[in-house]
């Protein structure tokens, strides 16, 4: 498969390592630019002018990629990286990096940030945070002497953009993490139809790795999605991730959500396969409402989950899983495609209450479900 190629290639540099430290001399850093995908949109469009990164030893900070280019963060997906630059530093311990995020349009493009939605409508992003001082992302590394160092920088575009709200704008709220390729693992496969003979791929279906801990005390921290992206036209997807258990799941409109739990080592590669069956339209229904957030702060906004609970392949028990995740703004309205079935909204914002809500999705009406976020008593 052409993209475990390029999910691979990357490996055969050091990361970190032996030799170098605080002692002297230089090695090389080279950043690249991948995306945690969503399937609200057709594009999103982000143009990074350039990234620093923070010396541990003398504070300072110093430009190690200068692309000032505008990507589609959704072709950067199922191991598709784009370069950003590479750059010699001092040997040495690095506390962080910052992502500079330019408002300035490019050749070609109608904004320096924007999205196509699924009506190919398109909406610009108004940049919160990013363009002055920068997307600080905490990660410490070690540039080793004459050594490279190789820093993947994970756009999420799904936790990044915000539909609008009673503003009228969409935002672009910057969640981006930063890994060494070396501490990760790989876990890829095929999503298909399971009602067909031969399989046929399904093309654009969202598979995400979830954390589930039921023992948490907010319910905003009982599910977590740590990664998700889109399956490609032959029905593959990737994901890099972090040694732990997940539970992975995916999901197409008209399908039925399916499952597996996986427990992932390091610097290792896991196969996993769904066969997704399909929800008859009869049987599809949908949540429909309002996001209210008390005394909203300017740009504020609230993450919305629609949970369900299954039992994924190799697990002992049933657990709560997302199908759906979606940012909306203060005042805005939302509507989620849903099979029917029992589901729980768990909405959330900084500063306020998580709202949940148990709903049952029907396929003869619309299920409403309004969602107030009232301050933290």
């Amino acid at each position: 498969m052409l993209f475990l190629c390029l999910l691979f290639g990357f490996s055969l540099a050091a990361c970190g390592g032996s030799g170098g430290g605080d002692g002297g001399g230089q090695g090389t850093i080279s950043t690249s630019l991948t995306d945690s995908s969503t399937d609200e949109y057709q594009a999103v469009y982000v143009t990074i002018a350039r990234v620093d990164v923070h010396h541990d030893g003398n504070g300072t900070w110093q430009t190690v990629a200068e692309p000032n280019k505008t990507y589609n963060l959704l072709e950067l997906v199922n191991g598709v990286r784009e370069s950003l630059g590479i750059a010699t530093l001092d040997a040495g311990h690095y506390t962080q990096m910052r992502l500079i995020i330019s408002e300035t349009r490019q050749a070609g493009h109608p904004s320096a940030n924007y999205v196509i939605d699924l009506n190919n409508d398109v909406h610009e992003l108004k940049v919160s945070g990013g363009t002055n001082t920068g997307l600080k992302v905490v990660n410490g590394f070690v540039i080793s002497e004459n050594q490279k160092t190789e820093l993947i920088l994970d756009f999420d575009a799904m936790r990044s953009v915000v539909k609008a709200g009673s503003s009228g704008q969409y935002l672009l709220k910057p969640t981006v993490k930063a890994f060494e390729s070396e501490d990760y693992a790989i876990v890829s496969g095929w999503v298909t139809d399971a009602g067909t003979s031969p399989a046929v791929p399904l093309d654009g279906a969202m598979v995400t790795a979830q954390v589930t801990d039921a023992a948490q005390p907010d319910a905003k921290d009982q599910v977590v999605i740590e990664a998700g992206t889109l399956t490609d036209m032959n029905g593959e997807y990737a994901l890099f991730l972090a040694p732990a258990e997940y539970n992975l799941v995916a999901t197409q409109n008209g399908y039925v959500p399916d499952c597996i739990a996986i427990n992932l080592q390091a610097a290792t590669e896991t196969t996993a396969d769904f066969a997704l069956v399909a929800s008859p339209p009869t049987n599809n229904g949908s949540i429909d409402g309002t996001v209210t957030i008390a005394d909203a702060g300017l740009d504020q906004y609230a993450t919305v989950d629609f949970q369900q609970d299954i039992t994924c392949i190799d697990a002992l028990a049933a657990e709560a899983i997302t199908v759906k995740s979606i940012n909306i703004a203060d005042g805005g309205i939302y509507s989620v495609a849903l099979p029917a079935g029992d589901y729980r909204i768990v909405a959330s914002t900084f500063g306020k209450e998580t709202f949940t809500a148990d709903v049952t999705v029907n396929s003869v009406l619309s299920t409403v479900q309004d969602i107030t976020l009232d301050t933290v008593p």
